[in-house]
């Protein structure tokens, strides 16, 4: 079997996942084990195993008859690779009205109609299978899936469509025009099986799980293919890979890819904390029972059953442990150690000893063989709780057996059970490395979902968390959880997400709902707001995992790749931001509530037509799931489906309030995207505002010069949305929703410039921005020298190029000699630590953090070629570049402005004092007593040896 080692951390993490460093040196699992796969938490883009292949080739268009069908009365179209509509959303208003029958004969009606525009015949909507129909408010979500000779469609030929009384709201699809018989097999079920293991490399002796069934594949521009769709999970804890790989039934070869892995008596007593330990380590548990009693702080019931969580259905008695119908849950310290369920409990008092051992005893391994045992029971028993409450929780929002839950048996005739949530505790605590991690694989309906919950633990140059246990902090646990909801309820039963924009909505979507679980219980997670995620595990209080706290986010959509390049983790937190407008207005609207509707609302019990703003965006997320016929979704097919989802749930009450939100953040009337689209195309419009016409003018030395403007903070990786070159199709006028913006103004030879400027209803405005020439700018004539390679690119005017330099960080410098012999006042300097394009998360800790700048003036007779001829016209602080504890994060790294004494110089020098490795106290010293690693990043990182910049800027102004 391949295995392959990672240095400290170096990240893995689900697609499916939160966040993490990564399990290095990580061991195979036990039999039996299902563990998730794994995405980098730590920053890190996916590995390629862990991308969505397509090998069917190109995109049929769709025909000139095609497009002439789509109304011009503000329809929005999108059309998949198969030359159908993606998306059939009218921005106001309804598709089609007046149509007889149920929902699905309304839908099919509407289809039937439509039959031009999706390009097929009346008896190809005969033959469409229905295999759900969820009701969505006064509404409801019809899914039809394609048949070819009898194959069921796979991964394309759905269709979802939106109905309400006699009315079609909304349409997604990736229906196929060609419904031809697909040629049939040559291959048996055995021998794709082969083929997709050899493609996902995973010898069969390290299969947890599988699955084999024969369907079809629709092809863009060709007939359907007959394929085997195999479902894979591999048991190595190290590096998990889960897929679901469609194989050509007659020549064996790999159609698409589809990555799983994105970590009294009758009345028992569970203690758990609701979530996180409080910072000093103290039993704050509460007890929840299945019964109210004194002394109880919450009763739990699963809303399926209506029976505790420890009971199976199929015999109706208790299990004494940590299994149930919704959640099974064991240990799994790895090293030859067996997956192990929480001690049993005859009284079914599941209240075990808590005593924060791994923390307090800072790491220890040998706690793992103390008679505590670092806790490892009270870790079980707060896994299974959690899974549980999030099972319940969900459940009334809509994740129920009828839109493909998990469940060990679903007591109603949806769904295919056996596929109760497997959670492993304290995964890999008895290696040396397997840290830092949270993850969750999810297979199609009937198959077992698996989150993985880690020890948490510093390493030098890679993470400096607390020593925690993961299996504590209900912020990762939600969001692990999160990942099988949005996977199981998107695309039917079968598929889950696929697309780059739907990983990073995925990962949005797990902090946002994990976060909405705890306010609606009314629990606070640690974190210097509610909206943190992974602040206990991280030790980060501001923003925890992610560059933001989600209430607090200068994000948008043309910042897609603004970390480094485009990466699920990062790029979702546009998603977040932008719904936590929408959440924020509609709490304005509506209102929190008071505690008890709130729980209420939580509990099912108060309809969502009658709840606070909050639950109403909660409700509006689950919907919209429904509502998308396909993985492979970008940010605004989820945004239309959530206009449409109001429509169905509240009658469109808040169409307005929805698309202001959107618009403000960059998915406006105008915007336009593939699922995939790394650079999408932003619009701040809203058709229910009065949008205001601004023209852009550079001032001041850039008068008349070619200057980009870019909404948010963001260099690399972001679309501008006006210039002033009239060499490119873009204007310099922009359309904007009333609001405060956020500008960034670059030009080449004038570098970079930050503002802030308010928008007014129905305003047609110029707005000017002063811009001096960069002195250092190559582009103005500056030539620059030193230590290191590509000095070049601090003097581009770009951050998305880095220079770095070795031996060490202290002392490493460079010169910039200014433009002509003449001296130049010299009275500001912007430099950025940016660490470059697809930089890995170690750079990070080589970039600068304190420096001097010196200058000299050969004009006045000083010697600009020996160190002597310089003085010191800036010494930074020593965090002039700060970054908190965890890791270094992108925001604190980008172009800041530091004030120079004014000087007369021809020579301006960098000279570099810290980077973050040497100069940060936060990543110095040892920090736990695992001998096994160290923690000093000085002493015990490559990253101390190197310096990293991206841009460095001076001017006279």
């Amino acid at each position: 079997m391949r295995r392959r080692r990672r240095s400290a951390v170096a990240g893995i993490l689900a697609a499916t996942t939160i966040f993490a460093t990564a399990p290095i040196g990580a061991q195979a699992a036990p039999a039996g084990s299902e563990p998730a796969g794994a995405t980098p938490l730590t920053g890190e883009h996916l590995d390629d195993e862990y991308a969505f292949v397509d090998n069917r080739g190109g995109t049929a268009a769709p025909s000139a008859g095609q497009r002439s069908l789509v109304r011009d009365d503000n329809l929005v179209t999108r059309w998949n690779k198969l030359g159908t509509p993606a998306s059939v959303t009218p921005a106001k208003g309804r598709l089609a009205a007046g149509l007889k029958g149920d929902a699905n004969s309304v839908a099919r009606a509407y289809l039937k109609g439509s039959v031009g525009l999706f390009s097929l015949k009346t008896a190809a909507v005969d033959e469409l299978e229905t295999i759900a129909q969820t009701k969505v408010g006064k509404g409801t979500v019809v899914l039809m899936r394609q048949r070819y000779g009898g194959l069921p469609a796979a991964h394309d030929g759905l269709v979802a469509v939106a109905v309400k009384g006699s009315d079609v709201l909304q349409v997604t699809s990736t229906l196929s025009p060609s419904t031809a018989k697909p040629a049939a097999a040559k291959l048996s079920a055995d021998d794709a099986t082969a083929a997709a293991l050899a493609d996902a490399k995973i010898d069969r002796a390290d299969l947890a799980d599988s699955r084999v069934r024969l369907v079809a594949v629709p092809m863009p521009g060709a007939d359907p293919r007959a394929a085997y769709e195999v479902v894979v999970m591999s048991k190595d804890a190290e590096h998990p890979l889960g897929y679901t790989t469609y194989i050509d039934a007659r020549d064996g070869k790999v159609l698409l890819r589809e990555n799983l892995v994105n970590f009294a008596e009758d009345d028992p007593h569970w203690k758990v904390f609701p979530a996180t330990p409080p910072a000093n380590g103290a039993d704050t548990r509460q007890t929840w029972c299945a019964t109210t009693a004194t002394g109880c702080s919450r009763q739990v019931i699963d809303p399926a059953t209506g029976k505790p969580w420890d009971i199976d259905p199929a015999t109706g008695l208790p299990t004494f442990t940590t299994t149930g119908n919704s959640a099974e849950t064991v240990s799994l310290w790895g090293n030859g150690s067996p997956a192990t369920p929480a001690t049993a409990r005859p009284d079914r008092e599941y209240v075990y000893p808590f005593t924060n051992q791994w923390n307090t005893s800072k790491c220890d391994p040998n706690s793992l063989t103390s008679p505590e045992r670092a806790d490892v029971d009270a870790a079980t028993a707060n896994l299974f709780a959690m899974h549980n409450r999030m099972h319940d929780w969900s459940y009334n929002l809509g994740f129920t057996e009828a839109t493909w839950n998990l469940q060990k048996t679903n007591t109603v005739a949806y769904g295919k059970g056996a596929d109760a949530e497997r959670g492993n505790a304290q995964q890999g605590a008895a290696t040396a490395t397997t840290r830092n991690n949270a993850n969750q694989a999810t297979p199609p309906d009937g198959m077992q979902p698996t989150t993985n919950m880690y020890m948490w633990q510093p390493f030098a140059g890679s993470a400096y968390p607390p020593c925690v246990d993961g299996d504590y902090d209900m912020t990762v646990i939600g969001h692990e959880y999160t990942h099988a909801i949005s996977n199981r309820m998107i695309a039917g039963p079968d598929s889950g997400i696929s697309s780059s924009q739907g990983g990073a909505m995925g990962e949005s979507w797990s902090d946002l709902l994990a976060m909405e679980y705890l306010f609606e219980s009314g629990y606070t997670p640690r974190g210097n707001t509610p909206y943190v995620t992974g602040a206990y595990v991280t030790g980060d209080l501001g923003t925890g995992i992610r560059n933001y706290d989600m209430s607090n986010s200068p994000l948008n959509y043309s910042n897609v790749g603004y970390d480094r390049g485009a990466a699920v983790h990062s790029d979702g937190e546009i998603w977040s931001a932008t719904n936590f407008d929408v959440r924020r207005a509609l709490i304005a609207k509506y209102g929190s509530g008071t505690r008890a509707l709130q729980e209420s609302c939580a509990a099912g019990t108060t309809p969502a037509t009658e709840c606070p703003g909050n639950r109403r965006w909660a409700q509006l997320v689950f919907d919209s799931f429904l509502l998308a016929a396909t993985g492979s979704i970008s940010m605004l097919d989820m945004r239309d489906n959530m206009i449409t989802a109001d429509a169905l749930r509240f009658d469109g009450a808040n169409a307005d309030l929805l698309w202001n939100a959107f618009a403000t953040r960059g998915m406006g009337a105008g915007a336009s995207s593939g699922p995939a689209d790394a650079d999408p195309v932003p619009s701040f419009a809203s058709p229910y505002v009065e949008n205001s016409e601004i023209t852009f003018k550079a001032l001041g030395e850039a008068s008349g010069k070619p200057v980009r403007l870019y909404v948010g903070d963001y260099d690399f990786g972001a679309v501008p949305v006006a210039d002033t070159d009239p060499a490119t199709a873009l204007p310099e006028t922009v359309t904007l929703a009333p609001g405060t913006y956020k500008f960034l103004a670059i030009g080449t030879g004038y570098g970079h410039k930050r503002f802030t400027q308010t928008v007014y209803p129905g305003v047609t405005a110029n707005v000017g921005v002063v811009m001096p020439a960069n002195l250092a700018s190559s582009a103005s004539g500056a030539t620059i020298s030193g230590d290191g390679t590509n000095l070049g690119r601090l003097t581009d005017d770009a951050e998305g190029t880095a220079w770095t330099a070795t031996g060490g960080a202290a002392g490493r410098q460079v010169t910039v000699d200014l433009p002509t012999d003449a001296a130049k006042l010299v009275s500001r300097v912007q430099l950025s630590a940016f660490p470059g394009a697809g930089a890995a998360t170690s750079t990070m800790y080589s970039t600068v953090r304190q420096f001097e700048v010196l200058t000299c003036n050969a004009a006045a007779g000083a010697d600009c070629a020996t160190d002597a001829g310089y003085k010191v016209a800036y010494a930074s602080p020593a965090n002039a570049l700060d970054t908190a504890q965890f890791r270094p994060k992108v925001p604190n790294l980008v172009l800041k402005s530091f004030p120079v004494r004014p000087t007369l110089a021809t020579h301006v020098k960098l000279r570099v004092l810290t980077n973050q490795c040497t100069g940060n106290p936060l990543y110095a010293g040892e920090q736990e007593n695992d001998p096994r690693s160290a923690t000093d990043c000085t002493t015990a990182s490559a990253a101390a040896g190197n310096v990293v910049a991206a841009e460095f800027e001076v001017f006279s102004s």
